[in-house]
């Protein structure tokens, strides 16, 4: 399972999110949406033309926003059960 990690490096919603994966052993890929335009363009697309970040995409194509590492936790049970 991958997860993608949309993000800005100043975004404090972010960094606690990142500090909670890590400690629970949740590899995710960053993507910095301030020097990769796509990856903005797919925030706004998922996010209702906002620039909203934390924002996740799973593996399975799903996204999120802005979720609870209990949110997260419980996505990937899900993925990995499939």
């Amino acid at each position: 399972m991958t997860v993608t990690m949309y993000s800005t490096p100043w975004c404090g919603y972010c960094q606690r999110l990142k500090a909670q994966m890590g400690r629970e052993g949740i590899e995710y890929t960053e993507v910095n949406i301030e020097q990769d335009s796509e990856a903005a363009d797919f925030v706004m697309q998922v996010n209702g033309g906002n620039q909203t970040v934390p924002t996740l995409l799973y593996s399975d194509g799903t996204a999120a926003t802005n979720p609870s590492l209990k949110d997260v936790k419980a996505k990937l049970e899900m993925l990995a059960a499939l």
